[in-house]
């Protein structure tokens, strides 16, 4: 039987905010240009693809407290650097399916009705990658954390994800760092590999998050990624927790 799922355990973290709770809609597309090839003597049209794109449009709720809707979105329209986009679909499993991105945000738009509540669109236009310069900068992925608080004393590896084979064009992961009480020192986190779900190696290094502060990251690899991948995270720090989510996307 099809396994179908509810969109009220979708999240959504834009750079190092978890915005879930402003959100109540989420439309992604990913289209790809087409160019006519046909001559002279077909009976037929005939293409070839061109060139990738993809958007992620964003509606919800206004709210114009500190760290809010408003005024992060507003941050971040005509931002020099792209912001980070993850959409977690059933978030709080690890596994599950991501979008990761990084996206330009092209619009942002409020609606005040007399009779409804104070309203908010906002579109993503995903950025090419210009590591690889080989994809546009929006892939389906999986998540590879449960997005909780984890005490300092409790960081460690996280459970596996097993993607069934190995992979050979790299990928990109997405890091959030929501909050964190961490104190005494830095949090390092990274994204490991394996061929047999035993034996890691380390795929990605974060930079290490300073103490008491939050962060988002982005990292690209090229090449093989193993039909494994697991998180781990570790900590200089003595006292607080952390709350963080890291999604990979293979090309």
């Amino acid at each position: 039987m099809p396994t179908f799922l509810h969109g009220k355990g979708s999240k959504v973290l834009i750079d190092e905010f978890d915005l879930s709770a402003y959100f109540n809609s989420l439309d992604v597309a990913q289209t790809i240009e087409t160019a006519e090839t046909t001559g002279f003597g077909s009976t037929s049209k005939s293409y070839i693809p061109g060139l990738q794109d993809a958007t992620l449009s964003l509606s919800g709720m206004f709210s114009q407290e500190t760290d809010g809707s408003d005024e992060e979105l507003q941050a971040i329209i005509g931002s020099a650097t792209t912001p980070l986009v993850t959409v977690v679909l059933e978030a709080g499993t690890i596994g599950n399916t991501a979008i990761v991105a990084k996206a330009h945000e092209t619009n942002y738009a409020i609606s005040t009705p007399v009779g409804d509540v104070v309203s908010i669109t906002a579109d993503f236009n995903a950025s090419t990658d210009a590591t690889t310069n080989q994809t546009y900068g929006l892939r389906n992925g999986k998540v590879l954390t449960t997005g909780n608080s984890i005490a300092f004393g409790s960081l460690g590896n996280l459970a596996s994800v097993d993607n069934a084979a190995s992979s050979a064009n790299g990928g990109m992961a997405n890091l959030h760092v929501t909050a964190n009480s961490i104190t005494g020192g830095a949090t390092t986190i990274k994204v490991q590999h394996s061929t047999n779900n035993s034996t890691w190696a380390d795929l990605i290094t974060f930079t290490a998050v300073s103490a008491s502060t939050t962060a988002t990251q982005q990292s690209i690899v090229t090449g093989t990624v193993n039909r494994y991948l697991r998180v781990t995270a570790s900590t200089a720090g003595s006292a607080g927790a952390i709350t963080f989510n890291v999604a990979f996307a293979r090309y």
